[in-house]
């Protein structure tokens, strides 16, 4: 592999750290003045399932590269759905949800079509 090569296998990689951890950073919200330890613990488990899934599928994603393209794709796709529905039932404006919804989706369908890319050049090496 030529360096554009291992730069384009390394890129959705460490991007898709970043993301998890950007995703995570919501869940620390749960930390307020008179929760239990075991509130605060359930509290984190919760909000943290997206990306407890998110990383389980980066690290099937880091050897099988099309895994990552249709995992992260999806749940971009995903999420943009399910923030379009719930705008929809609670009477909101469902294309302000949608803007509102891309600054989440974006991300993870731009770090999709990375590991798309990244599969596509490994298959000309195979």
């Amino acid at each position: 592999m030529n360096k554009t090569e291992r730069v384009l296998y390394w890129i959705p990689r460490i991007l898709s750290i970043l993301f998890i951890c950007f995703l995570m950073l919501f869940s620390l919200d749960v930390f307020e003045p008179g929760l239990t330890v075991k509130e605060i613990a359930i509290g984190l488990l919760m909000h943290n399932i997206p990306a407890i899934i998110l990383i389980v599928l980066l690290v099937v994603a880091w050897r099988h590269e099309i895994v990552g393209a249709i995992s992260f794709f999806g749940a971009g796709i995903f999420y943009i759905t399910m923030v379009s529905l719930s705008a929809l039932n609670s009477g909101l404006e469902w294309h302000l949800a949608l803007m509102w919804s891309l600054n989440i989706a974006l991300p993870a369908i731009i770090i999709g079509v990375l590991f798309l890319v990244s599969w596509t050049i490994r298959l000309k090496y195979r």
